[in-house]
């Protein structure tokens, strides 16, 4: 029977887990990780094993001798030491696109929160102040100017939405090709011409090597007085300590965060004390039908690879054609790069 580690979970049963899992004879052992000790402790005679947050390094790779397939409960993967995992023959698999509504929607919600005050507004009525001045001035939404940092399919699914309420929309993707910016009658333009244009920044980029703290002091010092930094893609992409400085100077006029550099969140950082901060429990990815999606998605992974076929979303794409896996050959025609 094979051994299937699910390092870390939030939600109150393990039904849909064991179900999938049973069609190819595995045990599923659920434990609640949070540090590298624990998860080694966890996964020494691990077939696989499914996470989302609890970081999966190279030493517990390396540990993990039987691992096969490392799959996330996620989109995201900057916990798992992708290139230990690929020099170990380990696949990574994620769901790249489980919450593009989701996150999408709550992205728009963020931009439309800052564009119309509405939190300072909602703070100020619990105060008993009555006052459509109280936030100070408000522009019209249509004909401002959206930036998109990032243009995958998330960063899509916003500029069409942002589009219905009228906004011009601009992106920044050294990576997506020029024919997809035509389709989406996108703009592509600079990182520092979309800081200075844009009167919202709207990151989608994955946290990696090369994206953390891509936006700081001298990026968010580009930015327009009266913009807006919306942030819901991953921590660490943007310098928080210098956010802070700039929102309280009044260089640029505010942020909305869903995501921070650490969470749980440490609520002495001074980006709470800001006025103009809205602050969101990293939850642009929820919904009930988004959960049930990546839960079953992230073990129908595991399902192919210990059945002996390439899951539908392998983020190390270097492994395809490699034939020494730890998961042995597999058969070829369902593996899917991210």
């Amino acid at each position: 029977m094979y051994k299937v580690v699910l390092t870390d979970y939030a939600w109150p049963d393990l039904n849909l887990e064991r179900e999938t899992l049973s069609v190819c004879d595995a045990e599923l052992i659920a434990t609640h990780c949070s540090t590298e000790a624990e998860v080694l402790a966890a996964t020494t005679n691990a077939d696989a094993i499914i996470t989302e947050y609890a970081p999966v390094t190279r030493g517990v790779i390396e540990a993990a001798r039987k691992c096969k397939i490392i799959s996330l409960n996620a989109a995201g993967y900057d916990n798992v030491d992708v290139k230990a995992a690929s020099d170990e023959g380990v696949i990574v698999a994620n769901v790249p696109d489980y919450c593009y509504d989701e996150v999408a929607d709550h992205a728009m919600a963020l931009i439309l929160a800052c564009a119309r005050k509405v939190v300072r507004f909602c703070r100020d009525t619990s105060c008993k102040i009555w006052d459509f001045k109280s936030a100070g001035k408000i522009r019209r939404i249509r004909g401002q100017t959206l930036g998109l940092i990032g243009f995958g399919g998330i960063a899509r699914n916003v500029g069409r939405k942002a589009k219905a309420f009228g906004l011009n929309i601009i992106a920044y993707d050294p990576y997506v090709a020029e024919e997809v910016f035509k389709q989406e009658h996108v703009e592509r333009i600079s990182l520092e011409g979309l800081l200075k244009r844009a009167d919202f920044v709207s990151i989608h980029i994955p946290k990696t090597k090369e994206t953390e703290g891509l936006i700081g002091e001298k990026q968010l010092r580009m930015m327009k007085p009266n913009s807006h930094l919306i942030n819901t893609s991953r921590g660490g992409i943007v310098d928080e300590e210098a956010l802070s400085r700039v929102v309280q100077e009044g260089a640029i006029e505010g942020a909305a965060l869903d995501v921070l550099e650490c969470e749980p969140a440490d609520f002495s950082s001074p980006l709470f004390a800001c006025e103009n901060v809205i602050i969101t429990s990293h939850c642009a990815f929820y919904s009930e039908e988004a959960m049930i999606e990546v839960r079953r998605r992230a073990v129908e992974a595991v399902v192919s690879v210990l059945s002996g076929e390439w899951p539908k979303n392998v983020v190390n794409r270097e492994l395809f054609g490699r034939t020494n896996l730890r998961a042995g050959t597999l058969k070829q025609g369902k593996g899917n790069c991210t």
